[in-house]
C-alpha cells in the first residue's frame, strides 16, 4: 500500500469550532513527544506546541541535548538516546499520548545508508517504541510524493516507512506529505535554497501548489490533533496541509 488512501479533506471540518476544541484539549492533561525538534519543522513545532499549552508534558527525544535561552523551554523535558540502540531506550517513549516525528536528512547530507537508516529505520523503531509505551495518536512528517513503487529512492523511502507505521495500528494515525518548505535553514542546503528562490514568485500566485511555510505544516499538526476523529489513518496533501493549518487564522489567540 503506497498510504492510508485518500485524507480527511479539511474543508469538511471548517464548521468547527477550532477554539473551543483547543480550549477542551487542554483539560485532557495529555502529554507528547517530538522527534526531530533540532530541525528546521521541528523547532518551529515545539515552539508552537509550548505556545498552545495543548499539553501538560512535552517530552524531545534525540540524540544531543539542545539549548534554549528564553524561559518558555524550561519546563521541556530532554530524552537522550543512540538511535543506533533505541531498543535500549525504550523508556523513552513511554507515557506519551501524541507523538510528533520530523526526523529526518538527506542523501547528500548522510549518503544513501545513511538516509535509509535515518528515514526509514530510525523512524520506523521510534514509531514502534511509541505504540509499545502507549501513544495512541502518531503525527508523521513525510514529503510529496511519497509512494512505495518510485524508482526514486527519496519518495521511495518516505512511502515505505509511511506504509510500515500504518501496520502498527495506532489508534490515531496522521501522514503530512508538505512540498517545498518555505523557511531559511541554518543547515546548508544548496538545492533547495535554489528552488526556494525559483519558487518564490509560484508560492505568491499559487500558495497552496508545490510549496508551503513551515509554520502552516506545524499549524496544521496541532490543528489535527485536536479536532474529532473521523479516520483512524489521515493523510494529508499539500492542499490539505494549507487549509487545515489556516483554521483558526481569523481569531487567533
Amino acid at each position: 500500500m503506497d498510504g492510508p488512501g485518500p485524507g480527511t479533506a479539511p474543508a469538511r471540518r471548517m464548521s468547527q469550532d477550532i477554539f473551543k476544541l483547543r480550549e477542551m484539549y487542554r483539560t485532557l492533561n495529555k502529554s507528547c513527544f517530538i522527534l526531530g525538534a533540532s530541525g528546521e519543522t521541528g523547532k518551529v513545532l515545539l515552539k508552537e506546541v509550548l505556545k498552545s499549552r495543548l499539553f501538560s508534558k512535552v517530552t524531545l527525544i534525540g540524540r544531543r541535548k539542545l539549548t534554549f535561552e528564553n524561559t518558555m523551554y524550561e519546563d521541556v523535558i530532554q530524552e537522550l538516546v543512540d538511535f543506533e540502540k533505541l531498543d535500549d531506550y525504550a523508556s523513552a517513549f513511554q507515557g506519551h499520548d501524541v507523538g510528533f516525528c520530523c526526523l529526518g536528512t538527506t542523501k547528500g547530507k548522510a549518503g544513501v545508508e545513511g538516509f535509509i537508516r535515518v528515514d526509514h529505520d530510525y523512524v520506523l523503531k521510534s514509531a514502534q517504541l511509541s505504540k509499545a509505551g502507549g501513544c495512541t495518536h502518531f503525527l508523521l512528517q513525510s514529503s510529496k510524493g511519497a509512494d512505495t513503487k518510485s524508482s526514486m529512492l527519496y519518495p521511495k523511502i518516505k512511502g515505505q516507512v509511511e506504509a510500515a507505521i500504518e501496520e502498527l495500528n495506532f489508534y490515531r494515525y496522521s501522514i503530512f506529505r508538505p512540498g517545498i518548505l518555505m523557511c531559511d535553514r541554518e543547515e546548508s542546503r544548496p538545492m533547495e535554497w535554489m528552488a526556494r528562490k525559483v519558487l518564490a514568485p509560484v508560492a505568491y500566485m499559487f500558495p497552496t501548489a508545490i510549496t508551503i511555510p513551515v509554520t502552516v505544516v506545524v499549524k496544521a499538526m496541532l490543528n489535527n490533533v485536536v479536532l474529532p476523529l473521523e479516520k483512524k489513518a489521515e493523510l494529508f496533501h499539500n492542499k490539505d496541509i494549507h487549509e487545515l493549518g489556516h483554521l483558526g487564522d481569523t481569531k487567533e489567540k
